[in-house]
């Protein structure tokens, strides 16, 4: 396999209750059943990665996790309580924010405004805190000097930096990041995993990343979840995945390699 980011995995969460429950979950768009009675959960104060093949369906199940897409049949349980039921969805939503593929950054506001307007959109905090919370991020993520610029005028390692400390700026217990190495090259691809790896450590939230980097993924990773062809086939620890001989796993897992011996032969 690659070889992956430098920052050592975050401890185990396996024996942590479930922050977040997916069961049975369903999503068809026409005639496309995309998802197929996914079910799996997410252990609390670890980072979770969802792996898969491109076009199987993991950016969809998380859309329907937080409510951008509205499934067709399942539950999703926050602590509990099934956030699809009328009135619980906001729970989650105030608990949780998510980092887009494409950053999605407001662009006709600067580094610094990107994260006012998160706060602003989530809570009371008067102004002048909520620009004092926003510069303290802004800092350690070490964006400050990029305070005033718009994100146009911000490289694509800054970009992605602020798109993480929006997600952050407002405390979140769980952080869900849709493909966040997506059109990256090898080195910033270990950047922003060993950003991930660093800051889920030092904040303490859960992370749910959608990825399809196997090796990197499994080197940070305290739990991982395999779906395929709109089903779960796996989810458990990244030795355990690991050590799963079956040739559907290996062609996935190993794909790599695969590659490397073929071209030998």
């Amino acid at each position: 396999m690659t070889q992956a980011a430098p920052a050592p995995p975050p401890a185990s969460c396996e024996n942590e209750p479930a922050l977040l429950r997916v069961d049975a979950l369903h999503k068809r768009f026409g005639e496309n059943h995309v998802l197929r009675g996914v079910s799996f959960d997410v252990p609390s104060g670890g980072i979770v990665s969802i792996l898969g093949r491109s076009g199987t369906g993991k950016s969809v199940l998380l859309r329907c996790v937080v409510g951008l897409h509205q499934p067709d049949a399942g539950s999703v349980s926050f602590r509990g309580h099934d956030v699809l039921a009328t009135g619980r969805r906001a729970a989650l939503r105030q608990a949780s924010s998510y980092v887009f593929q494409h950053n999605a950054l407001f662009d006709s506001a600067t580094t610094l405004e990107n994260l006012v307007l998160a706060l602003r959109a989530r809570g009371s905090l008067p102004h002048a805190l909520q620009v004092e919370k926003a510069r303290e991020l802004l800092r350690h993520m070490e964006l400050e000097d990029a305070a005033h610029r718009y994100p146009a005028q911000l490289s694509g390692g800054m970009q992605k930096r602020l798109a993480v400390a929006r997600a952050l700026v407002t405390d979140p217990e769980l952080v869900f990041f849709d493909e966040p190495t997506a059109g990256l090259d090898p080195v910033r691809r270990n950047s922003v995993f060993e950003m991930i790896v660093r800051l889920q450590r030092a904040r303490g939230f859960t992370a749910v990343v959608v990825t399809h980097d196997v090796a990197e993924a499994l080197l940070v990773s305290s739990h991982i979840v395999w779906i395929d062809q709109g089903h779960v086939h796996f989810s458990g620890t990244p030795s355990q995945f690991e050590a799963r001989t079956e040739p559907h796993f290996r062609l996935f897992r190993d794909s790599l390699d695969a590659l490397r011996q073929s071209l030998l032969n």
